[in-house]
């Protein structure tokens, strides 16, 4: 087994030490940028967590996994600023917003492309059962997202729609990190998919949390400004389970003007209250506490120590343990 102290340690040499294409600059400066700002590295955390319950070191081939992950999943985010024209992005400028949409485009390109090289790096005997789960992972997150963009477009959004969507776009990576791992460690084929549903079910967990902490959470410790999901009218787990309660006054809400600070904060307030009228916040808490129980159970069963269970329990903790 490997220990949490060294997870992290590997993790900050990964990443403070990844290297990209120097040529051309343009192309590839953009890459070293997002990769720099940093992030919660939390799917490569969680691949070399698993790896770390079969083995006790790190082989090369894990690490380059690991990178792949999180090169894939920046890659994501570059492409989402885009389709989303956010322009900003853990408190620093979009990568369209800094330089421009074709090149921040471009970047995401080969910044996907990059995540494969990365990945073939894995041990021949490991690499068909990853490649294949890589494969899959990447259409259903970008499926994930094109169910995202339509449900801009519609007045109301089915719960049982709006989990598929997170399912796809936010839930299958994360349980791919966790099934990668155990690939790459050579564990039983019954474990990988064990883990594979851990990490499922802690990636709803993950997103409905994440909504929650846009309306209720602590802009310091949530690391961006509350409400905004709220502003762009996103649909959201919250948003979704009010709409299930009572349409109408959510409707009246949602539609109150925005564009100024004075009417921002009106809207943000007047949303928020609704949802605690309804008990929206309670609700979200149980969810995120339901499908992280759920994750557990999926890890109870493919038996583990008592020490190592818990490594997977501190890392769900860490990971939606923000909204208790």
């Amino acid at each position: 087994m490997i220990k949490e102290s060294a997870i992290e340690q590997t993790l900050a040499r990964i990443f403070d030490n990844i290297e990209f294409t120097a040529e051309p600059k343009g192309l590839y400066d953009p890459l070293r940028y997002m990769i720099g700002i940093g992030g919660k590295r939390i799917r490569p955390r969680l691949c070399l967590t698993t790896y770390g319950l079969y083995k006790d070191e790190f082989a090369d081939g894990i690490l380059d996994a690991a990178a792949a992950l999180e090169v894939f999943h920046t890659f994501t985010l570059i492409h989402d600023d885009i389709m989303d024209k956010a322009p900003m992005r853990r408190g620093q400028a979009t990568v369209w917003k800094k330089w421009e949409a074709n090149t921040a485009i471009l970047s995401g390109d080969v910044m996907d492309i990059d995540s494969y090289a990365r990945l073939a790096k894995v041990a021949p005997s490991a690499l068909p059962a990853a490649l294949a789960l890589f494969n899959a992972t990447a259409a259903q997150v970008c499926e994930g997202q094109q169910y995202d963009m339509e449900f801009e477009s519609c007045p109301k959004v089915e719960m049982a729609d709006y989990m598929k969507m997170i399912g796809l776009k936010t839930g299958v990576l994360i349980a791919c990190a966790a099934k990668m791992g155990a690939i790459v460690a050579g564990a039983p084929q019954k474990d990988a998919d064990l883990l594979y549903k851990y990490g499922y079910d802690l990636g709803l967990a993950f997103q409905i949390a994440d909504d929650y902490l846009d309306t209720f959470g602590d802009a310091k410790t949530f690391g961006k400004a509350i409400g905004g999901d709220i502003l762009n009218d996103k649909k959201t787990w919250l948003l979704t389970k009010a709409m299930e309660k009572d349409a109408d006054a959510v409707g009246r809400a949602m539609a109150l003007p925005s564009g100024t600070p004075e009417r921002d904060k009106a809207k943000i307030d007047a949303v928020t209250t609704v949802y605690r009228d309804l008990g929206i916040d309670e609700d979200a808490k149980y969810e995120i506490l339901k499908y992280t129980q759920k994750a557990m159970e999926h890890a109870g069963a493919i038996g583990l120590t008592r020490v190592e269970t818990e490594i997977l329990a501190r890392y769900a903790d860490k990971l939606v343990g923000r909204t208790k």
